[in-house]
């Protein structure tokens, strides 16, 4: 049995409304990609990702009348937004297994030597490495973001046994899991999000680490802990707004991890720490950089 797909461009304002609409009109699926390849950080537990420019696509029987479907979905979107429909693609799919087709896309994924992260489905790749077991749903979209992937290099190639780690930012606790099943003692994760500490705790569990080495946080509960590497991906403009509060919060002699930092911003930030830090050259990939620094003395 063949499909057909509509595809139509929106934004995160739309796109959800959009959904919605395709479905009553009968679509059998409805899914949303990134409409012009654009980086997308790690979405909050529970949510559907958006782009800025986001695909909306519905997948519908062949035997549809799509002429009269299109036409409909231009009709209704006029009545309850009174806005034009963008232009509507169409597409003749062959039938095929949808759910086996997403889960095939995710690949186990190795960072440095010894760290894998591995969909929760696939077997692990190599049992005798770090291997963190995650949804790929959850735990970065559609596939690891550079700043993840720089974090995540960075805790491969350091000694982090018996450490105690800050992430700060957590989501849904890739980076302070992945320092856990790298040998850290203990992780302190800090979301404003709820779900995203909730989250956290399932992804531990999921991957048999007891709860005495995980605490989660709201910021306003964060206890007053320095630890021995600070972790933070989130955007420039927080992480200069929490210089001061993240500098507090590490030891003298520790390490911070900072990214989600483009290129173009590296100076104000290395700036913002540097009067707590001994700051190292950032490292690129493709427009996004990692930096990094050790706590001085007091």
């Amino acid at each position: 049995m063949a499909w057909i797909q509509l595809q139509i461009p929106a934004d995160p304002d739309t796109a959800d409304q959009l959904e919605d609409l395709l479905m009553e009109l009968g679509a059998q699926a409805v899914s949303m990609e990134d409409g012009a390849d654009q980086p997308l950080y790690e979405p909050d537990p529970g949510t559907t990702p958006l782009w800025q420019q986001t695909r909306v696509t519905g997948l519908f029987d062949s035997e549809a009348d799509i002429d009269q479907l299109c036409s409909m979905l231009r009709d209704v979107w006029h009545q309850q937004t009174q806005q034009t429909l963008p232009e509507i693609g169409v597409t003749l799919v062959e039938d095929k297994d949808w759910e086996r087709a997403w889960m095939d896309d995710f690949k186990p994924l190795r960072f440095g030597k010894r760290l894998w992260i591995v969909p929760s489905w696939h077997d692990v790749p190599d049992p005798e490495a770090a291997n963190l077991m995650l949804d790929p749903g959850l735990a970065f979209g559609t596939g690891t973001h550079p700043t993840t992937a720089l974090c995540l290099e960075w805790l491969d190639a350091q000694e982090v046994t018996g450490k105690q780690v800050i992430d700060y930012g957590c989501g849904s606790g890739i980076l302070g899991l992945a320092a856990l099943m790298l040998g850290a003692d203990h992780v302190i994760g800090v979301d404003t999000d709820p779900q995203a500490l909730e989250a956290s705790r399932d992804n531990a569990r999921r991957n048999g680490i007891d709860d005495v080495h995980l605490d989660v946080y709201l910021p306003e509960q964060e206890p007053d802990t320095r630890s021995d590497i600070m972790l933070a991906n989130i955007l420039a403009r927080p992480l200069i707004g929490l210089a001061p509060h993240l500098a507090s919060r590490v030891k003298p002699g520790g390490h911070l991890v900072l990214s989600g930092i483009l290129s173009s911003q590296a100076r104000e930030v290395m700036d913002a720490y540097e009067p707590w830090f001994t700051m190292d050259e950032p490292v690129a990939r493709e427009d996004w950089i990692r930096l990094t620094g050790r706590r001085n003395s007091e």
